[in-house]
């Protein structure tokens, strides 16, 4: 079974001559801008496409053009802003450059060639030391490699950035080499605990609090899994579990998911009963890893606020979508950067007005005193109750969206996503989601809805 995995992401001798062929143009193309200029700027190609581990299909290339130590990383950026026409820059921890290049999306990224990958200037300094590290370190095991990073893919933990929370392409090539096999690397998952650490060069004493700690082999301060969440760990962990017990492909290849027609959201929303809650607004020009940190923050502020006021909520979760609507049409203006989506399920989202508030014990005389006065025209009350006092008093907002729609602007929601909302967003509550028809959106509802791991 597992050859059968690799003959679909093991890639063919023709896609490697052609991964080949446009990475050594991209350096031949900055070597020769460096040159025209009188300027240093040495290309490196790193990254999995570097060390034979991209799986079949990955048209991703990541180029680092490298200064030495005392110099300013705008001379490389500027080299990397001519390599192609088509590009956009970008910035992570700098500026950085996203460029098609035939065909190829290539991050053009500037760093410092510094001799030690502890002592880096910049975050991207590492990198270079980790393609080192795993290429002089990984060669016979690429296809281990290839089979742990489909299975990761396939169960939904690959990817390091904010938005999955996942195993990046380096954590799996150190699992790999650490215990040599994908089977191996599966076998030693099932038994993971919270807190678990593997250190491949038994050279760190720092402490972390992160579910899993890997000790980053070329700088032992570090731990390469602490984007890792404890879901996504666990996620990993049953499904490695599953599949040592019963090998299928479905843990590689899952069935793809169809976004939801008219009649399947209809049937569900009539199948759950619960209120549904969509908020949307306009995402800000940032980049994915900044943006999804405050997307979170704002669906558990949005979630707090429901609590505080006594609305039951379920279950949530966010996306970013930028696909266009069923049917095509334009976007115009700044709408390319796409819209932002909080999805709420409430088990209440309706209430009566009365609203019982519990005081303090009554033998504690000034707070009794400061609650009787905060509240000085209860519908009913102040009366005792188990030894404290109660009042009965008309509760604000009944009604859940009217809350959202009274408080969700002035909520601290993060300080890109505040001002969008100020500037506008709108509300569906229950059928009214059946307008909103993108793709993006309806597949993110079928996900939603038919939640189910390799648990």
């Amino acid at each position: 079974m597992l050859e059968a995995v690799l003959s679909r992401v093991r890639p063919s001798p023709l896609e490697r001559d052609r991964l080949k062929s446009v990475a050594r143009k991209i350096v031949s193309r900055i070597e020769e801008l460096a040159d025209a200029r009188g300027v240093e700027g040495e290309p490196m190609l790193v990254g999995s496409a570097a060390r034979g581990t991209w799986l079949s299909g990955d048209h991703d290339l990541d180029i680092f053009i490298g200064v030495s130590e005392g110099s300013n990383l705008s001379s490389a950026l500027e080299i990397a802003r001519r390599v192609a026409p088509n590009f956009e820059e970008r910035y992570a921890e700098h500026a950085y450059v996203h460029a098609i290049f035939e065909g190829f999306e290539v991050d053009l990224v500037p760093c410092y060639l510094v001799e030690d990958g502890s002592k880096i200037l910049s975050a991207v300094d590492r990198t270079p030391f980790h393609s080192r590290y795993v290429s002089a370190r990984i060669r016979g095991r690429e296809d281990e490699a290839l089979l742990l990073k489909q299975f990761m893919k396939g169960t939904g933990v690959y990817g390091s950035e904010l938005k999955v929370g996942g195993f990046s392409g380096y954590l799996a090539e150190l699992l790999v080499i650490r215990r040599g096999s994908f089977i191996s690397v599966l076998e030693e998952a099932a038994h993971w605990r919270p807190g678990e650490v593997i250190d491949l060069e038994d050279h760190s004493s720092r402490e972390h609090e992160d579910p899993l700690v890997v000790v980053d082999p070329v700088d032992p301060g570090r731990n390469v899994a602490a984007a890792l969440t404890l879901d996504r760990m666990f996620t990993f962990v049953a499904a490695s579990r599953l599949f040592l017990e019963e090998p299928k492909l479905d843990f590689f290849f899952p069935a793809p998911v169809s976004p939801l027609s008219d009649d399947e959201l209809r049937d569900q929303i009539a199948k759950r009963k619960s209120t549904l809650i969509l908020l949307e607004f306009e995402a800000p020009d940032q980049v994915e890893d900044v943006i999804f940190p405050q997307l979170r923050k704002a669906e558990q502020s949005i979630r707090a606020l429901l609590d505080r006021n006594g609305f039951s909520v379920m279950r949530s979760d966010v996306d970013w979508h930028r696909n266009l609507p069923l049917g095509g049409g334009e976007r115009g203006g700044s709408e390319w950067r796409g819209l932002l989506r909080i999805f709420l399920e409430l088990s209440v989202a309706s209430l009566p007005r009365v609203e019982r508030r519990i005081g303090p014990p009554v033998w504690e005389a000034e707070h009794s005193k400061k609650f009787a006065a905060s509240h000085p025209y209860p519908l009913s009350g102040p009366y005792v109750e188990d030894g404290r006092l109660v009042v009965e008093t008309t509760r604000k907002f009944v009604d859940a969206p009217e809350l959202l729609r009274s408080q969700v602007a002035n909520l601290s929601v993060g300080r890109h996503l505040g001002p969008q909302l100020r500037r506008g967003y709108k509300i569906y509550v229950g059928q009214e989601i059946l307008e909103v028809e993108d793709l993006e959106f309806r597949a993110f509802l079928a996900r939603y809805f038919s939640a189910r791991e390799w648990v």
